[in-house]
């Protein structure tokens, strides 16, 4: 396993946009994808997007499509969300999550099979 930290949050106006990063140490060399989900109050963790470390396949939800980028570098073992046109719904407690499967050809998008996770950064969206 490795260690996540996320960093980028914070409140901002719907329409606006921010940058998560997530920095994972040791080096991330066992990693097969890296993902970032997102859990508002009340509500189940969900998927938001992933992406393979040393491949080019992305995946994201539909809420987010064409609104947020997902992208990493593999140098500074960092891993990006990219958020524009932010709207209220987006509002939720964002985490960063490594998936340590190597032997796995797709994406995931459930939360238990990721084995790795960071501590969250708080995107708040207002109206």
């Amino acid at each position: 396993q490795v260690q996540l930290v996320e960093s980028g949050g914070g409140l901002v106006q719907a329409g606006g946009s921010l940058r998560l990063s997530c920095a994972a140490s040791p080096r991330t060399f066992s990693t097969y994808a890296m993902g970032w989900f997102r859990q508002a109050p009340g509500n189940e963790r969900e998927f938001v997007a992933a992406i393979e470390w040393y491949g080019s396949m992305i995946l994201y939800t539909n809420s987010v499509k064409g609104r947020f980028t997902i992208s990493r570098d593999n140098a500074k073992n960092t891993v990006y969300l990219q958020m524009n046109n932010l709207k209220p719904e987006d509002t939720a407690l964002y985490y960063c999550a490594a998936d340590h499967q190597r032997s796995r050809i797709s994406l995931r998008r459930k939360p238990e099979e990721y084995e790795s996770w960071g501590q969250g950064t708080q995107v708040t969206v207002s109206s």
